[in-house]
């Protein structure tokens, strides 16, 4: 279990830009990809970011501020703690003091940021910030434009163009901003569920849901530490520079070069260094109406990505490439990732928030790596752990549309199968028993104490053998199937093997002691889902095991045919586990027999059971459900279109429109109420909704197959899936209305 849902779970028990004539023309933005904050967001800003799988930063309002930054896997090791991802030193900040006061020590007014707005334009990618600052009798129209590049990816830049209302000198500050350790860190690598609560609340912090935009999570979920080990920076050539390691972890590299607008001249150039900031600072006189662009070019690597790049030579060299060149290679690199996109016709809501959704799951992908998503992309959130959300949830959403980003989650699995074997030997069971929370560098097991009985919730074990094998049915590639997936695959299938009980009275397989996925229900026997998934990985293993010539152990399809999923004969319909144990808690979920309908799993069950099923689920969530968790919440829609209730997949596509995502920039948070954001999970949940709910797909071995009938909610015209890639094709797939007013599908091939 997410080891915070289950710190919750005990918390409430107990309480457009010119570009280059060699730029290719881009199309104008398509307003859905556009999402713009004014000043009446200044008190409920929740932040977003830029990324590009590899780094990050956070967004602000000024556009300006020092902002929180991290790096795939980059972890911070500290004895005692989890691991968790170490923010690198910032390096988008930019201030600007006119003579009145500094921009970012200014406070957020609307009669001060004057014409305040800040668009997200998440087709290219990029964040610019607009605004006439006016304070201590001058103004300025301010203009500030960042992105992280997806052209270059160890390359970003943030660029900050000044029109002063006034003749006169001014200051601008170009800092790599040096974090501090985090305080207070809580030991909680050993500290138990009533005690991490009992020490937030004595170190003044509460996990009370609070009012956005402040964090619930934060006195748990905070960032790990970078020392910086070596700083410098030289005036005249405008650059800096720095090294630092991840506490007891890897290291890294940091570079700027600052770009000065053309002809100016400055006043004077400091080079600043201090425990928290190296920077340069610059004074220069400015004229009235003229603009003034001054550019922060930034390079970044770590260990095992880049570690032969000599950043100061890359950011050098970007500065002379230029911000216009490489802020177009970045927005084209974006316009072709959107070659791929989910097209909704009829519905401008849902559309926006289906661009939204791919936008924070493309802006973590990477390519030719073997790295996971962490359950919070590049934030500290969940500590940047590797839970079953990686497998179940992000990889099916990036499969069809982008398989290459997929493909590095499945390749963390195989990239980890000795922590894995490991782990097995110590919970005394043979094989590999991945952990529920895994470290995205090293693969080993690093929940939190507070969380220990998550060692139970072994549903992720099946989980990871159904990414793997779907992969291979996406993409037919055998030599991939028998180098990569087969020890994955068979690992996981001698897990189950070792991990069942048989029961001879009633001649028939079972799992006991385990977590559920609605976690509050925890060592319990036979729960459906995770029987249904183990049952699906051994029967996995047994078709690999066919197609890579290898022997299959004929125990797998004995246990596979024999498994135990508990029934209910006269109400037609699954229990959520073995009817001993009372169905009686208030949970996140109230039951999770709609995760039984899940797309990579999908239980077999006729259409009568199917919708027992799906009623008690709603029954349970209005009579045992509390907060509901989205993660679940944007099943329903899936569960809906497999009845074939186009109305109520709709409803159920439209409410999770409604408190899940925070403005200005459609942030999903893990609840409504709660403030957890930038849950993958639940973005890449939504996604699916449309590439399996809508359309009636799925992925099996007779290949993308029709197994339900398409729907389309009342009011939508049509649905495409653009650029599908599967097993070397590539096509669109369409749902739009017949002559008779019924959903087809219609697929076209593309060249």
């Amino acid at each position: 279990m997410k080891s915070g849902r289950l710190l919750a779970l005990l918390f409430r028990a107990s309480f457009c830009i010119a570009a280059a004539s060699t730029t290719p023309v881009l199309a104008a933005t398509d307003p859905s990809f556009l999402f713009t904050a004014t000043a009446r967001d200044f008190g409920s800003y929740f932040p977003s970011y830029l990324a590009n799988g590899y780094f990050s930063t956070m967004t602000s309002p000024r556009g300006t501020e020092p902002n929180a930054a991290y790096m795939v896997a980059f972890m911070d090791y500290k004895p005692g703690d989890i691991s968790r991802p170490a923010a690198i030193p910032g390096w988008s900040e930019i201030d600007y003091n006119p003579g009145g006061g500094w921009l970012n020590r200014t406070r957020l007014d609307a009669g001060i940021f004057q014409g305040y707005a800040q668009t997200l334009d998440m087709q290219g990618a990029t964040l610019t910030t607009r605004y006439r600052f006016a304070y201590a009798n001058k103004a300025s129209d301010v203009q500030v434009t960042t992105f992280v590049s997806q052209a270059s990816p160890h390359l970003a830049a943030t660029q900050i163009a000044i029109t002063p209302r006034f003749d006169g000198p001014v200051q601008l500050s170009f800092p790599l901003r040096l974090w501090s350790e985090h305080q207070p860190r809580f030991p909680i690598a050993s500290m138990g569920g009533e005690e991490m609560i009992s020490a937030v609340i004595a170190s003044g912090q509460t996990l009370d849901n609070k009012p956005v935009p402040t964090p619930d999570r934060a006195p748990v979920w905070y960032p790990g530490y970078t020392q910086v080990l070596s700083a410098d920076g030289d005036a005249k050539a405008l650059t800096l520079a720095l090294k630092g390691r991840a506490q007891h972890g890897l290291g890294m590299a940091e570079a700027a070069a600052i770009g000065l607008p053309e002809g100016l001249s400055p006043d004077a150039v400091k080079l600043e260094r201090t425990p928290t900031r190296l920077s340069l600072e610059i004074t220069a006189t400015l004229h009235k109406g003229r603009r003034y662009v001054f550019t922060k070019y930034l390079a970044l690597s770590r260990e095992g990505w880049g570690e032969d790049q000599d950043v100061l030579a890359l950011a050098s060299a970007a500065r002379t490439t230029g911000f216009e060149r490489l802020l177009a290679d970045h927005q084209a690199a974006w316009h072709a990732l959107w070659q791929s996109d989910i097209v909704i016709d009829g519905n401008p809501a849902v559309q926006k928030a289906v661009h939204s959704d791919l936008y924070y799951l493309l802006s973590n992908s990477t390519v030719g790596t073997a790295w996971p998503m962490g359950a919070c992309a590049l934030t500290p959130n969940y500590a940047g752990h590797a839970f079953w959300d990686s497998d179940s949830w992000v990889f099916p959403a990036l499969l069809l549309l982008h398989p290459e980003r997929a493909k590095p989650i499945v390749m963390f699995r195989d990239r980890t199968t000795e922590p894995a074997r490991a782990r097995a030997r110590q919970y005394g069971v043979e094989g590999t028993m991945y952990p529920w929370e895994a470290d995205p560098q090293t693969g080993v097991d690093v929940t939190p104490h507070f969380a220990w009985e998550v060692y139970r919730e072994v549903h992720v074990n099946a989980d990871i053998a159904i990414a793997q094998w779907q992969y291979y049915l996406a993409t037919g590639d055998k030599a991939w199937l028998k180098t990569h997936a087969w020890p994955v695959l068979e690992g996981i299938a001698t897990f189950w093997t070792s991990r069942v009980t048989y029961d001879k009275a009633h001649d028939r397989y079972e799992i006991h002691h385990v977590t559920s996925p609605d976690e509050a229900y925890n060592d319990v026997p036979n729960d459906s889902f995770t029987n249904a998934a183990a049952r699906k990985a051994l029967d996995i293993a047994v078709k690999a095991a066919g197609v890579v010539g290898a022997k299959a152990d004929p125990r797998w399809s004995e246990i596979a045919s024999k498994m135990y999923i508990p029934f209910d004969a006269a109400g037609q319909r699954h229990l959520d586990f073995d009817k001993s144990v009372p169905h009686d808690k208030i949970t996140w979920m109230g039951s999770s027999l709609a995760w039984l309908m899940y797309p990579n799993l999908d239980l077999p069950m006729s259409t009568q059971v199917r919708r027992n099923d799906f009623q008690f689920q709603l029954d349970a969530l209005k009579s045992h459900g509390d907060d509901p968790n989205e993660m679940m919440m944007v099943m329903l829609a899936v569960g809906a279109a497999e009845l074939g209730d186009a109305r109520a997949a709709g409803a159920w596509i439209d409410r999770n429109l409604v408190g899940f995502l925070k403005p200005p920039f459609n942030v999903r948070t893990e609840t409504a109420a709660n403030n957890a954001g930038y849950i993958l999970a639940t973005s890449a949940g939504f996604v699916q909704s449309m590439l399996y709910g809508l359309t009636g797909l799925r992925i099996d071995e007779e290949g993308l197959s029709e197994k339900y009938a398409p729907v389309l909610p009342p009011g939508w015209n049509g649905l495409t899936l653009k650029g599908v890639h599967f097993r070397g094709q590539r096509f669109d797939v369409h749902v739009e209305r017949g002559a008779d007013g019924e959903a087809k599908l219609v697929r076209e091939a593309l060249p």
